[in-house]
């Protein structure tokens, strides 16, 4: 019985010490907030990573896509709140940017970004999101 009280607590620390990585990985370093609409008309709010590059703000999105970037895809203005400002942004998706912004990405929030990279399957595809101010 000890034995299996030893690998419930073990799988159990185990996950919770991901999701402490997982926090600390991706909060510490600047975090912006994306303002989307659902399909119900309801705001959604996301976290996310976001990089400087050419006088552009990039946000980043998976090969495989997400939540956000479908409410993105269907409603190319957001809203975007960084340093406590929250602004309008027409999003265009810049495919072509995929190394630079990979590159400055990993640059600036380091060992988190390989982490998310391990966990969520690489960088290869992704897909930088070019904000426009409107």
């Amino acid at each position: 019985m000890k034995i299996l009280y030893w690998m419930l607590g073990s799988i159990v620390g185990l996950i919770v010490l991901l999701l402490v990585l997982q926090t600390v990985a991706s909060e510490r370093i600047e975090v912006v907030e994306l303002h989307t609409i659902d399909t119900k008309g309801e705001a959604v709010t996301t976290r996310l990573w976001i990089m400087d590059h050419g006088g552009f703000q990039y946000l980043r999105v998976g090969s495989e896509g997400s939540g956000w970037f479908s409410r993105l895809s269907a409603n190319k203005t957001i809203s975007l709140t960084r340093n406590g400002k929250t602004k309008n942004y027409e999003a265009i998706t810049r495919p072509e940017k995929s190394g630079i912004i990979n590159k400055l990405m990993y640059e600036k929030y380091t060992w988190g970004d390989t982490f998310f990279a391990t966990l969520f399957g690489g960088r290869e595809g992704s897909i930088p999101i070019e904000l426009h101010e409107v």
